[in-house]
């Protein structure tokens, strides 16, 4: 028969103080993202087409990440710069300020990208990595195809203005969550609110950090600004508070101070307006269930990933967990046999379904063992 367990989630309730759910942000397009659940808390026209500016050199860190991640790259690897990375440190562009012919070390290049924002610095990476900032170009938007980003194209490492270098506030939010995801180290850089260049011919150059999120009292520890004339201001952003994240994008703000506001006022929205809930961890059994004819009655059963659901403070209390399995379940049983279903429910809608694994080995009795629990079954309905 059927078995449904039905488990209380009210002790598992992240309590944030109520607020308006009421929200306009003034930009052309936005996204906010809970972190943890992969849940969208807000957009606006989040799929239309926007030039991401130097948000581009979250990709070309992310491109560096990944190589030195799988040891193909080194943080003490130099590259020579060339004449066209260094025209990107004359006045109207933001620079690390390199030289023709400096030997530049990858760290010294990612910090001077994520940092100060250099496009000189993005170019001479690109071309050490891939010979040539095409071919860099390629990397990106292959890697933005790997992740989902079926709305971006990368036409140059920098993000500097160029028809074909284009995405959306989704696939740049994608693009944010992996690198949170899969690099939380170097992420860590993305929170540095200054760098100092030891630069060749020169006194050493300091740069502060131009995204503005980092400056105020909220948790905001990345990401990336952009700005073009045809664009305005974007920034994707992203902050950490009491162990819950949040990640928001927005593009088209009008004013340096409206990208500030509008991006703290979105973030501020997704942490008092919502609770995120841990329904499951992975590393822990959730209950037992019946088992007939085993060395055991009762068997251990889980789930093998993590479940986070993000829902709206008012309406907290719909939401429901449910075991539900075909029981007893009859011996022999093997670990990490599917057993059942680990059902969530919210608001009398199923919101996701998971397998429920054995958690253990269950022996079978032996024959004569068996005998005795069938005969009770039969008389008594004792299993």
């Amino acid at each position: 028969m059927f078995r449904i367990i039905i488990i209380n989630l009210l002790s598992f309730i992240f309590l944030i103080s109520n607020s308006n759910s009421n929200i306009e942000i003034k930009a052309r397009t936005a996204i906010l993202q809970d972190f943890l659940s992969g849940e969208i808390l807000y957009e606006k026209e989040p799929d239309i087409q926007i030039y991401p500016a130097s948000m581009t050199k979250i990709m070309t860190s992310i491109i560096a990440f990944d190589l030195i991640k799988s040891g193909d790259l080194s943080l003490d690897d130099k590259f020579i710069v060339s004449e066209k990375a260094w025209r990107l440190s004359t006045a109207g562009y933001s620079s690390m300020f390199i030289m023709v012919g400096d030997e530049v070390s990858v760290e010294d290049l990612l910090h001077g990208i994520i940092t100060a924002s250099g496009n000189d610095a993005c170019i001479a990476l690109a071309e050490g990595i891939a010979g040539t900032e095409e071919e860099f170009a390629i990397l990106m938007t292959a890697k933005a195809k790997e992740l989902g980003m079926d709305n971006t194209n990368f036409a140059n490492s920098s993000g500097i203005n160029d028809p074909d270098n284009y995405s959306t506030v989704r696939d740049i939010l994608r693009m944010s969550r992996y690198l949170i995801q899969k690099h939380p180290d170097f992420y860590e850089w993305f929170s540095i609110k200054e760098f100092t260049w030891d630069r060749t011919g020169g006194d050493p150059i300091t740069q502060g950090n131009r995204n503005p999120l980092l400056y105020k009292n909220i948790g905001a520890d990345g990401i990336k600004t952009g700005y073009l004339a045809v664009e305005k201001y974007s920034l994707a952003s992203s902050l950490i508070r009491n162990g819950r994240r949040l990640i928001a994008v927005g593009s088209g703000f009008e004013t340096k101070n409206a990208r500030s506001r509008e991006s703290s006022k979105l973030l501020t929205y997704g942490l008092t307006n919502f609770d995120v809930v841990e329904i499951n961890n992975a590393n822990k059994t959730i209950d037992k269930v019946d088992v007939w004819l085993g060395k055991e009655d009762q068997v251990e059963v889980y789930v093998n990933e993590n479940i986070y659901k993000t829902i709206k403070k008012a309406k907290k209390g719909l939401l429901k967990v449910a075991l539900k399995y075909e029981g007893p379940v009859e011996a022999p049983i093997k670990k990490n046999d599917m057993l059942g279903k680990f059902k969530v429910v919210y608001d009398e809608e199923l919101i996701g379904e998971y397998e429920l694994l054995a958690a253990k080995d269950i022996e079978r009795v032996n024959i004569f063992t068996r005998l005795i629990k069938s005969l009770n079954y039969l008389i008594w309905g004792d299993v």
